[in-house]
């Protein structure tokens, strides 16, 4: 049997300035700057542990967000997008991460009027579904179409509610299989799919980061957590509890993909 391709998983440090984050859903709460780092160190070496070989930039310490690179690009086998996050505050981080991506794919751009975070992207085989949230529009959905189509993508709109990205509201943790919150999405944009319901008492628990036949899932949802593996799922759990007091998850934190050779 030939061995799995190895995947980079590129990330970048916690910012000093992180405290300053942007929030849309959520009070601000005091972060705890050593313990984020703390974290994500942690998380990078459950990373390292699934085969992915770590791609670290360094830390952006006047952009609040930057450890969430997951929102600056879309990285398909083909082609890198970077996109024009919602939030003006985050436009700054994506020279860094173009530069760092242009090392493995033909890297593309999105342009003004569009608006697009990573984390309102999941692809399924070569179905890119795209969260019509307060930081993605529709002019970022008929660019990602002008800009695919050559390679076969399909790029279909959900529209998303009471939640920051689509990848809050649902997530993909086996082939064929999608973990969601109903309250945040509505299933039948996703046919053909069977669901994992997260736990009614854990409404921000959709988002799972698949990596391989494995997850990488917070440890602050132990109830879907226990659906996940009742289900068969092979599940790791990370502390995230200060990234998540910056509305991040655990898909936030690293883009995932496979280098050509």
């Amino acid at each position: 049997m030939r061995p799995e391709p190895i995947r980079i998983a590129l990330t970048r440090a916690v910012s000093a300035a992180m405290q300053s984050c942007e929030l849309t859903h959520l009070a601000r709460a005091p972060i705890d700057l050593a313990r984020a780092r703390q974290q994500h160190a942690a998380y990078e070496r459950t990373l390292q542990d699934l085969g992915c070989r770590i791609t670290k930039l360094a830390e952006e310490p006047t952009l609040a967000d930057s450890v969430f690179v997951e929102d600056t690009a879309i990285v398909l086998d083909e082609i890198a997008v970077i996109t024009r996050p919602g939030a003006q505050s985050r436009r700054g981080e994506t020279p860094t991460i173009a530069s760092a991506l242009a090392e493995h794919r033909e890297v593309v751009h999105l342009r003004a009027p569009a608006t697009l975070d990573g984390g309102d992207v999941l692809r399924v085989d070569r179905t890119l579904y795209v969260g019509i949230s307060t930081r993605s529009n529709d002019a970022a959905i008929e660019q990602l179409r002008q800009l695919l189509s050559r390679f076969g993508y399909r790029v279909q709109p959900v529209p998303v509610a009471g939640c920051l990205h689509l990848k809050s509201a649902v997530t993909q943790i086996a082939r064929g299989v999608l973990l969601v919150n109903p309250e945040f999405v509505d299933q039948s944009h996703f046919s053909g799919m069977d669901f994992l319901l997260v736990d009614p008492a854990e409404p921000c628990a959709a988002n799972a980061l698949l990596i391989g036949d494995q997850v990488i899932y917070s440890a602050s949802n132990p109830a879907t957590a226990a659906r996940l593996r009742e289900h068969g799922i092979r599940v790791h759990t990370v502390e995230m509890s200060e990234m998540e007091k910056a509305e991040g998850a655990v898909t936030c934190c690293s883009l995932i993909f496979s280098p050509k050779y």
